[in-house]
């Protein structure tokens, strides 16, 4: 049987592809307050900026390529079982290659309504006041906002819970509940976190290795070794 690697990535996975990372050191994304446009109240004050603030994001990645670090992750499926769940919202992971995976915040190119039961569009158009769902209920980016829950969380548990190798990717692991995730591998799983300025602090309970590239230079060569150590 392959060995399963378990992929946590988060915005830096995706920067090397020129998309901006989810909150700068300020607070803000793109010049606005995050709770302006990633909060239900932000929402329900101000659909038209919210709406808007998506519909750049969408152009934005209609352009954006994945990197070198998405395409060698998708090489490892050559000889390991690999999940990837992810903070980010692009679908980067899947254009390079990628079979399996888990959108812990939603994901860009889809909408859902507003009401129940959140029926789910695929989307890469403006989204604008007036586009409903089949109930005649205004449709919404189908993102999980802050005071969200996150409905995978329990799912994406389950998947690091299993896994032999897990890799950290472009994620500080400080914002929960995502955070949480690393704490569900077993003890003495092989951790490898790939961030230039990794922030994780030593784990007694795992066999931490820190590799302090980015994203499309680390994964490369952490790909490289694994599937040179599996032949």
């Amino acid at each position: 049987m392959k060995k399963k690697i378990v992929v946590l990535s988060g915005a830096g996975m995706s920067a090397d592809s020129g998309l901006k990372t989810f909150r700068d050191a300020d607070g803000l994304w793109e010049g606005h307050d995050v709770m302006e446009v990633a909060s239900p109240q932000g929402f329900r004050s101000n659909p038209e900026l919210v709406l808007d603030f998506y519909n750049q994001r969408r152009r934005q990645l209609l352009k954006a390529q994945p990197n070198a670090g998405h395409k060698a992750l998708a090489a490892l499926e050559d000889l390991y079982e690999v999940h990837i769940i992810t903070q980010n919202v692009d679908d980067l992971h899947e254009r390079a290659g990628s079979s399996d995976v888990l959108h812990l915040h939603g994901e860009l190119f889809k909408v859902r309504s507003t009401a129940p039961p959140y029926a789910v569009y695929e989307w890469k158009k403006d989204l604008v006041l007036g586009n409903l769902c089949a109930q005649g209920f205004q449709l919404r980016p189908h993102i999980v906002w802050f005071g969200e829950e996150v409905p995978l969380l329990a799912e994406a548990a389950s998947i690091t819970s299993l896994a032999d190798i897990l890799i950290v990717i472009g994620t500080s692991l400080q914002v929960y509940p995502a955070a949480s995730l690393l704490y569900y591998a077993r003890h003495g799983t092989a951790v490898y976190f790939i961030d230039p300025k990794p922030t994780i602090d030593q784990l007694s309970n795992y066999e931490l290795h820190l590799i302090a590239k980015k994203a499309s230079e680390g994964v490369p060569v952490l790909v490289s070794e694994l599937l040179t150590s599996s032949q």
